[in-house]
């Protein structure tokens, strides 16, 4: 261990600064993580009529085109919340309010120069990047990306800096009007411009400009959206600027560092968050790459390929609802930590780490035996125009994916927030290559075709929970605890499981013969199934001492359950 980090981890205890918004991330994760969820829900809802606008094929355009704007996007601006978070959080803890002023000023500037150049390289590449990618007409959806990039680099350096003082409130806010705009002018550019595209197809005798267009349309809406998200920070950022302007002249720190060196630690800071999060996407394209060239060399046709791969996603749609609550509270973790680790609170550091760990396991751990017992009737409920057979299995297969890839983010978080971020990219490369082994043997050994992806996913992120682990005890000197983790939200999970499916499985008893499967009764059939889950495992959890009134009070709402609780002598 580095002697910064003895000095950072150390037994020295201080006060740490910032008020009492910065001190309970449990709750800031929280707000963050509902915002996620519902953002996501949104993207669920509006991509249904947004591919009956634009069809299979305008979908695939649009597909596309995202495959690319998120490369770009990861190497330019991806990590600037993360990054102006982490060093917002430690000047903060230092009081040295002068540098957190000069952060964000810095930060913008870095997010002109590489949120333009970016945008310049889409823009003026969208072409080159359709041809290679195999999709010419993608260029279109290409191009109204471009602009996108730019807002994005300038969104993530405001959301990155209100996360750094503690509140991940404007984060949630901004997120949630960015996606409802998205999804209006999502649906309603498309098809608008849908219409136009036709219109150029009869005029020219082509097929594909309706598709081209209509693909455009849709992209154009998440540039809309980013925008409403970025007017809403600027507005938020100008009226606090007095608060800001006090606390600069307030500071007595006497520490002052240039713009050359925030630059450089600011760049220092990014670059490893941008190698970690290019090597997951990697990953995405690897198993792509392997799967194609797999199952192409068993004798697979490539419409065979496409949709077992398109079945694939409808199962990551489902898989990354409750991942969302593990990033978000990594969003909320990095600065929380970061104060921590600069104020030299060694027991605050660890208390931090312990509440991450559980927190993300308590939701983590129900939402995978969740999706197990009711993989049927919710892909059903989605999907059901469709044979869903093979996507409800995958569903149940890779269900317990959620828990480990919840687990790595976290501890992805975590140690960056412990200013070691090389760990999780040397970490993340040495998961791939075995990740990519497994595969390989999986896919042409065993055969399991689409499955071998999803088992080898899990893998990847069980390594990754391994390495970060070992890691972060190496470190911090942190010592798991397994019973309130583990095994008290296992437990209670299980039963969980059993109530959910009896309900679900009893109400489908009492439904009409023949209407089962339909959507209105398939509601009827999941939601009390939901509530019943929810009412065992949250009983059970706090039954077997998973949760007590110091985690109740960290929650949101959580202080208002303890009388409750009390009354039903649970605690």
């Amino acid at each position: 261990m580095s002697a910064t980090t003895k000095e950072q981890t150390g037994n020295k205890k201080a006060p740490t600064p910032g008020g009492k918004k910065a001190a309970n991330f449990v709750i800031q994760g929280s707000i963050l993580a509902i915002a996620g969820i519902v953002v996501r829900l949104i993207g669920m809802l509006y991509r249904i009529p947004l591919i009956n606008i634009i069809g299979k094929k305008g979908n695939g355009y649009y597909t596309s085109s995202y495959g690319v704007y998120n490369i770009l996007l990861i190497l330019s601006s991806y990590s600037m919340p993360v990054a102006v978070s982490k060093m917002v959080a430690t000047r903060i803890a230092r009081e040295e309010h002068q540098n957190s002023r000069r952060i964000l000023r810095a930060a913008l500037v870095y997010a002109t120069v590489i949120g333009g150049v970016a945008a310049a390289v889409l823009w003026f590449g969208a072409e080159t990047f359709a041809q290679l990618i195999k999709t010419p007409f993608s260029m279109y959806a290409l191009k109204t990306l471009a602009p996108t990039i730019w807002i994005m680099a300038y969104l993530g350096v405001l959301r990155g800096y209100f996360q750094g003082t503690g509140s991940m409130v404007p984060t949630a806010i901004s997120q949630i009007l960015e996606q409802i705009v998205n999804a209006i002018v999502s649906v309603g550019a498309a098809a608008l411009l849908f219409r136009i595209g036709t219109s150029m197809n009869q005029a020219t005798g082509a097929t594909e400009y309706s598709y081209a267009l209509g693909a455009a349309g849709g992209t154009i809406g998440t540039g809309a959206g980013a925008l409403t998200a970025l007017i809403f920070f600027m507005f938020l950022t100008m009226s606090r600027a007095p608060e800001r302007r006090r606390l600069a002249e307030a500071d007595v720190s006497g520490r002052r560092e240039s713009y050359r060196q925030l630059a450089h630690t600011l760049t220092l800071t990014i670059l490893p968050i941008v190698l970690s999060s290019t090597v997951y996407n990697i990953s995405n394209v690897l198993d792509n790459y392997f799967f194609g060239q797999g199952m192409d060399y068993l004798g697979s046709s490539e419409a065979a390929i496409a949709t077992l791969w398109g079945i694939l996603g409808q199962y990551q749609l489902l898989f990354n609802i409750p991942v969302a609550v593990s990033n978000a509270l990594s969003s909320s973790l990095i600065p929380s930590l970061s104060r921590a680790v600069a104020s030299g609170n060694r027991e605050q550091t660890l208390e931090r780490i312990d509440a991450a760990v559980r927190f993300s396991m308590v939701i983590a751990i129900p939402a995978a035996v969740g999706l197990t017992v009711l993989s049927a009737p919710i892909n059903n409920l989605l999907f059901g125009s469709e044979d869903n057979l093979t996507v409800i299995r995958l569903t149940m297969a890779g269900s317990l994916a959620v828990v480990f890839y919840s687990l790595s983010t976290v501890t992805n978080a975590i140690l960056q927030g412990l200013n070691h971020m090389n760990v999780p990219l040397r970490n993340a490369c040495i998961s791939l290559a075995l990740h990519v082994a497994a595969l390989e043997a999986m896919l042409l050994g065993a055969k399991w075709g689409i499955y071998s992806v999803v088992f080898a996913n899990i893998l990847f992120a069980f390594f990754m929970c391994l390495l970060n682990g070992a890691a972060i005890a190496r470190i911090a000197g942190y010592r798991q605890e397994y019973r309130r983790t583990f095994v008290a939200p296992g437990v209670s999970a299980l039963f969980m499981g059993a109530a959910a499916y009896a309900v679900y499985r009893l109400i489908r008893l009492a439904v009409p013969a023949g209407a089962a499967d339909r959507r209105l009764w398939l509601v009827v059939q999941v939601l009390p199934a939901i509530l019943a889950a929810v009412v065992v495992y949250g009983v059970l959890l706090v039954k077997f001492k998973g949760v007590g009134r110091k985690e109740l009070s960290a929650m949101p709402g959580g202080r208002r359950l303890i009388p409750l609780l009390e009354r039903a002598r649970l605690l």
